[in-house]
């Protein structure tokens, strides 16, 4: 169960928003809060429906009319959508940059530097052989 699914019947609904049921009717009517309908067409609230008409009390409170809650919910609604898809399209061009070909690679150098690599190509390593003597035996030093 989440904060959109329906569970609450009007009357309960009312309550936890601590208004009249037929103000519930109202909303409903003017599209403030549209309810989910079951199959013998009776609404019901989702947690997120009752959030909303608190707001809609404050809001109302606070001396705003019906027709300005109303283009503020819907302006409200339209950011949380507008968010939703940015978060979409932001999760789908990062498995984009790292899926597709031509993506940067890295590689550690000899000294711990970060070194750049074209794409299709390998590090160079350092195959030389080096040959350590300590001074002063044999070699006539």
């Amino acid at each position: 169960m989440d904060e959109q699914s329906p569970i609450f019947a009007i009357a309960v609904a009312a309550e936890l928003a601590a208004m009249h049921p037929q103000t519930l009717r109202q909303y409903d009517r003017l599209g403030l809060v549209s309810p989910t309908r079951t199959a013998g067409k009776s609404r019901r609230y989702s947690m997120r429906d009752v959030v909303q008409l608190r707001e809609i009390a404050r809001l109302s409170a606070e001396g705003l009319n019906l027709e300005g809650i109303r283009r503020m919910l819907d302006l409200e609604n339209q950011v949380a959508a507008l968010q939703s898809r940015v978060r979409v399209l932001e999760a789908a061009l990062a498995d984009e940059l790292l899926n597709r070909p031509g993506r940067r690679v890295f590689a550690a150098g000899g000294s711990g530097d970060v070194v750049p690599l074209r794409t299709g190509t390998r590090a160079q390593r350092n195959t030389q052989v080096v040959v350590w003597r300590p001074l002063g035996r044999g070699g006539g030093e």
